[in-house]
């Protein structure tokens, strides 16, 4: 038979490795089938042109490869071997966990949650410092660094906790993490709760949700409203849980702020109980109107709460960083779990986060960030009300409610004006089940965009009315 094969004898890639990538790529993709005879290399040598002993070197390793076998009754053939599959990349199932995940955080996109504002955090500023931490990094002795992370950082953090969040707490109860998620596992993994039950806020995180169950926690939804977790719905209904997972800074998604007879009774139901308190501080740092409440972990006085926070809303979500406050009862079993399962991301990242929390640079984001956010939201809050009147908003945390009617499908209304760059979270899609859900979208403030405001909400509003 006549081989195609184009030989370039300009290349840089000897002409033998021409030939056996050529026969390869025929063999692999079906081209030649198993068992179809090769021209013998004398043959292929005058049909290219090319000396006999590379098509013979081309040949033994191709041959070598078990791609061709040759003996001298039948001459040199395709081996026999299973046929080539052609894999292509599959988009995840429709409904699934990693279908909700890709849309809840693909971007960058108009009213996204869950992303700081590009525009207000100082890049250039912080790509200085971390291309000089990257170089430090780079020339430091080739040693596994601490696993609980660069004691630089852990200072840092535990001096911001302090002033920001009233906890006071030692470096070594700080525990560095790949941001929230990371410490979430970490945790999970010293508690070692399989088959217990757990607190979760309904509607809630759905990623955290998520998480617990890959644990093999069973999740108990207990409801929210203006004061937070509804303490006395979950004693009643399962007193035997062993885990709670609260935002009670900003409740998420709904911004209610735990009250303080709250964090009373759950901590001292949990203390009685030898039950465990997660707490994610979600966004409290970013406090709009007046000053975040202190931590929870900051009114412990047993060793039940571990507080979690990230840097992801803050700085970024790319740099996949986060940290854990363990008691410091627990303090050596968190770092133990780190040291084996969940260390540390790279000290680079960590020494520029370090610096710039030590300079002051931090601190002095926060508040320009705060102001831009109010402002946005603000100018949202003023576009939707002039459309829809003000009983159908509600401004939680850092996002603008915007409320439906209970028979409007929010999940559909989110695929639909993904196709003008927007990507709003469904409301129905924080809750755990069916019963009770509420349809709405909420509209990242911080992914709001600054100009034309005006025209996108009229297109928002196009599609809703379509649904509506």
């Amino acid at each position: 038979m006549t081989l195609n094969l184009n030989i370039d004898r300009k290349a840089k890639v000897p002409l033998a490795e021409q030939i056996r990538k050529g026969v390869t790529t025929a063999i692999e993709g079906g081209v030649l089938e198993p068992g179809a005879r090769l021209p013998s290399w004398q043959d292929l040598a005058a049909q290219l042109g090319v000396a006999r002993g590379t098509v013979r070197t081309a040949y033994e390793k191709l041959a070598a490869a078990q791609l061709i076998e040759a003996s001298r009754a039948t001459g040199t053939r395709v081996a026999l071997r299973p046929r080539a599959v052609v894999k292509r990349e599959q988009p995840p199932d429709a409904g699934s966990f990693m279908e909700t995940y890709r849309e809840m955080t693909q971007g960058p996109a108009l009213f996204q949650m869950g992303v700081p504002a590009i525009e207000t955090f100082p890049a250039t500023l912080f790509a200085r410092i971390r291309a000089h931490a990257v170089r430090a990094e780079a020339s430091a002795p080739p040693i596994y660094p601490d696993p609980r992370g660069e004691l630089e950082l852990r200072r840092e953090i535990a001096g911001y906790l302090a002033i920001a969040r009233g906890i006071n707490c030692l470096p070594s109860q700080v525990i560095v993490t790949g941001g929230f998620s990371a410490g979430l596992g970490l945790a999970l993994s010293v508690f070692n709760l399989g088959g217990q039950t757990a607190w979760v806020e309904n509607p809630g995180f759905p990623f955290t949700r998520k998480g617990l169950e890959l644990a093999g926690l069973s999740l108990a939804a207990i409801p929210v409203d203006a004061d937070g977790i509804d303490i006395d719905h979950g004693l009643r209904h399962h007193p035997d849980a062993k885990l709670v997972v609260v935002t009670p800074g900003q409740q998420a998604p709904l911004g209610a702020t735990l009250s303080l007879e709250r964090r009373l009774r759950l901590l001292a139901w949990a203390a009685a109980n030898q039950v465990y308190v997660i707490e994610d501080d979600y966004l409290s740092e970013l406090q709009l109107v007046g000053r975040a409440a202190p931590a929870l972990a900051s009114l412990d006085r047993d060793a039940r709460v571990i507080h979690i926070g990230s840097f992801s809303k803050t700085i970024s979500p790319t740099v996949r960083l986060g940290f854990l406050v363990a008691p410091v009862e627990l303090a050596d079993r968190f770092g133990e779990v780190a040291a084996c399962l969940a260390p540390a991301p790279g000290p680079a990242v960590q020494l520029a986060t370090a610096e710039f929390m030590h300079e002051g640079h931090y601190m002095r984001h926060l508040r320009r960030t705060k102001r831009a956010y109010a402002a946005k939201r603000q100018a949202l809050l003023d576009c939707l009300q002039a459309s829809v009147g003000a009983d159908r908003v509600a401004t939680p945390g850092l996002a603008v409610l915007l409320k439906f009617p209970s028979r409007t499908s929010d999940l559909a209304v989110a695929r639909e004006v993904s196709a003008f760059g927007m990507a709003p979270s469904p409301l129905s899609s924080w809750y755990v089940s069916t019963d009770g859900v509420k349809s709405g979208l909420l509209l990242g403030v911080a992914t709001a965009p600054t100009r034309s405001l005006a025209r996108i909400c009229d297109r928002l509003f196009e599609v809703i009315h379509r649904f509506t």
